[in-house]
């Protein structure tokens, strides 16, 4: 099943996806989509019964709006091809070798962003006013569907409620000045519509896990790159268990895997440009299209 939240008669709900120009209102049972992760099994049956037998809504009538809005927001760092790519960018650019880490093969790496700065597909990416290197990053995201602690990696999967795209979009020349900090990403990653989600939320159900998603980033019309999630170095379930330790996980929560190998200018030396349009695809999940403005 397909799920998400669209713009209709001036509000936004939450929807099932009946198929390419149909969509099913929800908010009859739930009052957003993070109710409806938070409602668990009885909350999916609940949605694939209202998708069974509930009026449509023409998709041209809504405006498609971000799947969720996630109550936490972690990014992790697991695609080695995509670490290696950019260590060698960083050493031509300042003469230092930057080698992969082993506490990397260890344990997912990741930080906590900005939940409250995610945008959906449609919407307009607003170029921040302090950057001039912008980037986009092709991601695998997972909503969490059930609250716990101390996660074991064979219960990790029964956590996951769905799958979803994610374009970690990242002002690069923020972000190369302030890592020099050794705190993470800030600037780099934190600016209004720098997050996005979507189109849709895949239900766990229809993707076996560890998911294996042909990935694919394309500008304009052209392909950037991409490759699968199979390449993942650590799986959802291994990202679950090393962040639950000692804390709580909640329903709702969103979780990027990294950019995949080749899904980001920076690895092959390509730039964004205002007025470019960006479209993210990753199997069974669909296409998330953003187009980039400048303002003045």
């Amino acid at each position: 099943m397909k799920l998400g939240t669209v713009e209709h008669g001036g509000r936004a709900i939450p929807v099932a996806v009946r198929d390419a120009a149909t969509v099913v209102d929800l908010s009859p049972d739930f009052a957003d989509m993070v109710a409806l992760v938070e409602a668990g099994p009885e909350g999916l049956e609940a949605a694939r019964t209202r998708l069974a037998s509930g009026p449509g809504l023409a998709l041209s009538d809504c405006r498609v709006r971000c799947p969720i809005r996630p109550v936490q927001y972690r990014d992790c760092l697991v695609f080695e091809e995509h670490l290696v790519n950019c260590g060698v960018v960083f050493e031509a650019a300042t003469g230092r070798k930057m080698e992969v880490p082993p506490v990397w093969y260890r344990q997912p790496i990741y930080y906590k962003g900005n939940r409250l700065s995610f945008i959906g597909d449609g919407e307009e990416i607003i170029w921040p006013n302090y950057a001039e290197h912008l980037d986009i990053e092709l991601e695998l995201a997972i909503v969490v569907g059930r609250t716990g602690k101390d996660i074991s990696k064979e219960a990790a999967p029964d956590h996951i409620f769905g799958y979803t795209i994610l374009n970690d979009v990242s002002a690069r020349d923020a972000q190369m000045a302030e890592m020099a900090g050794q705190l993470g990403p800030a600037k780099g990653k934190d600016f209004d519509t720098g997050n996005i989600l979507g189109p849709w939320i895949v239900t766990a159900d229809e993707i076996p896990h560890p998911a294996a998603l042909r990935m694919e980033a394309r500008v304009n019309g052209a392909r950037w790159g991409g490759g699968t999630s199979a390449a993942m170095h650590h799986d959802f379930a291994a990202i679950l268990a090393h962040i639950s330790m000692s804390e709580t996980i909640h329903a709702g929560e969103v979780i990027g895997s990294g950019t995949v190998g080749t899904g980001c200018g920076l690895e092959t030396g390509r730039r964004l440009a205002p007025g470019d349009r960006i479209e993210l695809e990753i199997e069974r999940i669909g296409v998330l299209s953003n187009r980039i403005v400048r303002p003045g």
